[in-house]
C-alpha cells in the first residue's frame, strides 16, 4: 500500500512539472523571433526590417491572403521570422528563413509581365482553425489564367506570425491563356 501511495504522489507530482513546463512555453515572452533584414528582389529601394504580430492565427491567415492579392511584397514580409519555413510537395521544396522567403513571395507579387503572379487572387472555399494552425482550401484565379487552380494550404502560427506554411501550390499547374 505504501508503495501505491509513492507511486501514485510522484505521478502527480511529475504530472504537475510537466502542466507548469506546458502552461510556461505559452507566454509572449517564451518565443523570441528574430528578422533580419530584407530586400526586395524586384525594388532593392524596399527593404523589410520588422515583424509585425497578430492578435489571432486568423488575422495572420487574412493579412498573409490580403498582402497576397494586393501584391505587397512589405506585407507579406511582415511575418515571416527568421526561422520561417515553406514546406510544398517534391524534392526541394522547402523555402526555410527570411532570406529565402523574400525571394519566394517576390515572385509572386512581380507583375504577371514580368513572370509573376501579381494581378490573381487567391479565394477561401473552406476554413478550419485548430489552436495556432489555420487550414484552407482555397481557389486561385487570375485573367490571365485559363482555368481556375485549385490548392490548400497549412499556415502555422505562434505569437502571432507566420512561422510554417505547408503548401499544394505548384506554379507549374497554372494553365495559362495563350
Amino acid at each position: 500500500m505504501k508503495k501505491l501511495i509513492v507511486a501514485v504522489l510522484v505521478v502527480v507530482a511529475l504530472a504537475g512539472s510537466a502542466t507548469a513546463v506546458y502552461a510556461s512555453s505559452g507566454g509572449k515572452d517564451f518565443h523570441r523571433y528574430t528578422a533580419i533584414s530584407v530586400a526586395n528582389p524586384n525594388n532593392p529601394a524596399q527593404v523589410s526590417h520588422k515583424l509585425v504580430r497578430e492578435k489571432t492565427p486568423l488575422a495572420v491567415y487574412e493579412q498573409h491572403i490580403t498582402a497576397l492579392n494586393n501584391c505587397d511584397w512589405l506585407g507579406l514580409m511582415q511575418q515571416y521570422p527568421d526561422r520561417y519555413t515553406l514546406r510544398q510537395g517534391g524534392p526541394g521544396a522547402l523555402v526555410s528563413g527570411r532570406l529565402a522567403a523574400a525571394a519566394t513571395f517576390a515572385g509572386f507579387v512581380k507583375p504577371h509581365a514580368s513572370g509573376g503572379l501579381c494581378g490573381g487572387k487567391f479565394t477561401a472555399l473552406s476554413m478550419s482553425i485548430t489552436d495556432e494552425t489555420v487550414a484552407v482550401s482555397w481557389a486561385f484565379n487570375a485573367p490571365f489564367l485559363a482555368a481556375t487552380y485549385y490548392g490548400a494550404d497549412a499556415y502555422i502560427t505562434d505569437d502571432g506570425l507566420m512561422v510554417t506554411m505547408v503548401s499544394t501550390f505548384d506554379g507549374n499547374q497554372l494553365q495559362y491563356k495563350p
